[in-house]
């Protein structure tokens, strides 16, 4: 398909307004502490809305409506625990990280309560995974504007990656959240028309998604077997996928971005006080939660739209012949009309931008504070460190459209793969490190230390045991779908019984334990 004139201009017009705005906050980036933090100066509002923003990415706009079209709402469970994981964040986690009122890393309380080398492990793994991860965002994103524009994947690639990477490099933290923000109201527009059109499309207009939705469980928690919906049950079990068990799950993950993501943490910093980072992430929840519902909702419409008016593609997707994912594009660019359809590209744009965005500046603040300020060069003045920052930024973005370009040419289900297991590798076990040193007051570097062996070992195994790699009795008795939240377990555990086994080097402050 070829865009309409209409559209290309709705896309051009979007791409230089972000352009403009990291030109525009450039003018005042003369220091590390507005690069990174904004000068501690956002409202909460402001910080929360751009935390929305950082968490949605292209897996909101395409995974979401593909899940909820093929299956249900089977997704969005993980998604309840947020309130939950943002209100412990809020009040037990929060406070530590901004005890010092000129931090800057997520990783600074980790050298505080563990010493400097497990603030090195924690911010190198942090780098490794955001590089994987913003490789596969940009390279989903490429094969989006390909399937609607036609234009070879590479260049949709460049051409994307460059736009993300100028605002960002230029602009600093203050052009990543105002981008964040307006990209998120883009989100909700593109999401909004799309559902206006299906609904002004169907007979029956609103009320027949529902009664199609009732009729084939689309709105229920059902896991579709051997090509069949079927309920999931609610109890306690690591062996199957449970709605208790999925709710535990999205809990552990919300809990390690609170946490232990940098790119929310530093967030943190840029609010004026504790109240504002507070407001800020329940803005958060506030705004998240029904965008993520939105979007479910938008799958089930898709599948009462296609039901009604069958076609080819969504045969093919149902049947398991096509990947759900491409339900969403191929609405896109078959049934929306010019201007609307550019307009929803856009949208989908800024899903995909809204985290690149984000990630990039993280890498580089945890790169230069984690890192290069506090292990190679500690005494130069404020300015070596932005340049620094600048170049850090740079040399993400070349290597973020690298990892994509690569991705166009390989096997992507066999790299995909290998970034997770590395992202697991290198990642697993951040919150349980987290938790020792939030709600425990034994252990140093040692103990953690011994708990990242052991979790890597972990991980490993079942690496090795899903590709069958192992004898039977090696098998793993657990669903892979629970990998994260038992490798979390595993960290606390080994790294508790370490600690208590090998005492403490040197006394624990008071401020570093919620035992004070």
């Amino acid at each position: 398909m070829r865009l309409e004139v209409l559209d290309v201009i709705v896309l051009l017009i979007y791409m230089a307004a972000m352009a403009w705005m990291g030109f525009y906050f450039s003018k005042k980036n003369n220091s590390t502490e507005e690069y990174f933090v904004g000068g501690r100066s956002f409202s909460g509002w402001v910080i929360g809305l751009s935390l929305v923003g950082t968490s949605i990415s292209s897996v909101t706009f395409l995974a979401y409506p593909a899940d909820s079209f093929k299956t249900s709402w089977i997704r969005f469970i993980a998604c309840l625990a947020l309130p939950i994981g943002v209100f412990i964040a809020a009040y037990v986690f929060l406070p530590f990280f901004r005890r010092q009122k000129q931090g800057f890393s997520a990783y600074e309380y980790l050298e505080d309560r563990f010493g400097s080398s497990i603030r090195l492990y924690a911010s190198a793994a942090f780098i490794i995974g955001q590089l994987l991860r913003v490789s596969i965002i940009l390279y989903l994103v490429s094969l989006l504007f390909h399937e609607v524009l036609g234009i070879n994947p590479k260049w949709c690639i460049i051409i994307a990656g460059v736009c993300v990477s100028l605002y960002t490099i230029i602009g600093g933290i203050d052009a990543v959240i105002w981008t964040d923000v307006i990209q998120t109201i883009v989100l909700c527009f593109g999401g909004i028309i799309t559902l206006a059109v299906i609904v002004g499309k169907l007979p029956g207009g609103f009320g027949q998604i529902f009664d199609i939705a009732q009729e084939y469980h689309k709105l229920s928690a059902h896991e579709l077997i051997d090509g069949k919906l079927t309920p999931i049950p609610w109890g306690f079990s690591l062996g199957q996928k449970t709605i208790l068990m999925l709710f535990i799950l999205g809990l552990n993950g919300w809990l390690t971005e609170y946490s232990g993501n940098q790119s929310i943490i530093q967030r943190y910093f840029t609010a004026k006080n504790t109240h504002e980072a507070r407001k800020a992430m329940l803005v958060a929840v506030l705004a998240s939660l029904p965008i993520w519902a939105f979007y479910m909702f938008l799958g089930t419409a898709l599948f009462a739209f296609f039901h009604v008016f069958p076609c080819a593609t969504s045969t093919d997707i149902l049947d398991g012949v096509s990947k759900a994912e491409q339900i969403f594009p191929y609405f896109i660019i078959e049934y929306l009309p010019a201007g609307l359809t550019g307009l929803v590209i856009a949208s989908a744009l800024a899903a995909s931008m809204s985290s690149l965005d984000s990630s990039i500046n993280s890498i580089s603040t945890s790169f230069v504070m984690d890192v290069y300020k506090r292990f190679f060069v500690k005494n130069k003045n404020d300015k070596h460190y932005l340049h620094i920052a600048w170049a850090v930024a740079t040399v993400v973005a070349v290597l973020m459209m690298a990892g994509a370009i690569i991705l166009v040419d390989v096997k992507t289900k066999t790299l995909q793969d290998t970034a997770n297991i590395l992202m697991g590798i290198v990642g697993g076990g951040l919150l349980g490190i987290y938790m020792l040193g939030f709600f425990t007051r034994c252990g140093d570097y040692r103990a953690v230390l011994i708990g990242i062996v052991c979790t890597i070992a972990f991980t490993i195994w079942t690496v090795l045991a899903k590709k069958n790699l192992l004898p039977e009795n090696l098998s793993i008795p657990f669903d892979l779908y629970y990998t994260t939240l038992v490798g979390n377990v595993v960290m606390f555990v080994t790294a508790f019984i370490s600690g208590k086994i090998l005492g403490r080097k040197t006394q624990l402050a008071s401020d570093l334990t919620v035992w004070k």
